[in-house]
């Protein structure tokens, strides 16, 4: 992760705050590092250009699965040289949804009792639940339409904000665990195919305060 005056432990407000009137950089060379310290191929090169609290420019990389994602605002976004949309799901039911990994460290007891009480409410309505331990393949597999959503309870700009473009130039939603607007400053980052946005914010927003 590379920002002005920022370092890899540093929360996603400090680094909105610390760059809110310039382009700024956020690199993730290696998302997923758990998956690929095990040789489990779910894992690349989140890299994007934010222009204040917002990504201009996206690129993901995942070397593993031979896909290249990217997005310029305004302008689509891609795989490789093809153009990708979110998907056009229309009920719950027919959703696969990625949800973010469990928290560790201190308060991670008290955050996964709301997490778990979610993959519940979830799973009940959902086709499928999925935790594939990369925000980056997260967030490019909701713009290409292979999922319908991801539920990430964390908002670290270097994992997140390549992807939240990709989604919203392929027509998804990008939003906080209130509903509102995604930004380098958000709590939450929900990404959402547009037919599914209203039903999955009913879903989730109960549990996401308690994160």
């Amino acid at each position: 992760m590379s920002t002005p005056n920022a370092s890899p432990g540093t929360s996603s407000a400090r680094c909105g705050a610390s760059a809110a009137d310039g382009a700024w950089w956020v690199l993730d060379p290696v998302d997923g590092t758990a998956n690929f310290a095990r040789g489990i191929p779910l894992c690349g090169v989140s890299l994007g250009l934010v222009d204040g609290r917002r990504a201009v420019l996206a690129a993901i990389d995942l070397p593993y699965l031979g896909e290249t994602y990217s997005a310029v605002e305004g302008s689509g976004a891609y795989a490789g040289e093809e153009r990708i949309s979110a998907s056009q799901a229309a009920q719950l039911s027919d959703a696969m949804i990625a949800v973010g990994d469990f928290a560790v460290g201190e308060g991670a007891e008290v955050k996964n009792q709301a997490r778990l009480r979610l993959l519940e409410h979830l799973g009940r309505r959902a086709q499928r639940i999925r935790m594939l331990g990369t925000a980056a393949v997260d967030l490019a597999w909701v713009a290409s339409g292979r999922l319908e959503a991801a539920v990430i309870l964390a908002n670290l700009p270097w994992d997140t904000l390549a992807g939240v473009l990709l989604v919203r130039e392929a027509g998804g939603f990008v939003l906080d665990g209130d509903g509102t607007e995604h930004t380098v400053e958000s709590s939450a980052t929900i990404a959402v195919c547009p037919a599914l946005r209203e039903d999955l914010m009913k879903c989730i927003t109960p549990y996401t305060a308690r994160v």
